[in-house]
């Protein structure tokens, strides 16, 4: 049992020899802050183009789609159970009148 213990301890601590050995710390090389400045100046028409013509208009359809369904589903169980539930689509419907109007203020906001 103790050479067990000792093959497992002297394994641990080549391991560990290996890793300390080998690591190298990772420092950054200049200033990062410009580069990631730069890097967001040249992408940042690309990117507004992309989310404005391609994101936010898909999460208006889900959101769109998804309050007309729960409108229609809250419709039958008012006639159902005589009680209209508007919590679900007033929520919905906030949240689609947000992203239709988010594109003309969220880049000044970022």
């Amino acid at each position: 049992m103790k050479k067990k213990t000792m093959k497992i301890l002297l394994c641990l601590a080549l391991v560990a020899a290996a890793v300390f050995i080998t690591a190298k710390p990772a420092m950054a090389a200049g200033d990062v802050s410009s580069a990631i400045e730069k890097t967001w100046k040249s992408a940042q028409t690309q990117v507004k183009n992309v989310v404005n013509n391609v994101v936010f208009p898909v999460i208006d359809m889900i959101l769109a789609i998804l309050f007309f369904v729960k409108l229609g589903t809250a419709y039958f169980d008012y006639r159902k159970h005589g009680q209209f539930e508007f919590t679900a689509p007033a929520i919905l419907f906030a949240c689609l009148i947000f992203t239709l109007t988010a594109p003309l203020y969220i880049w000044s906001v970022l």
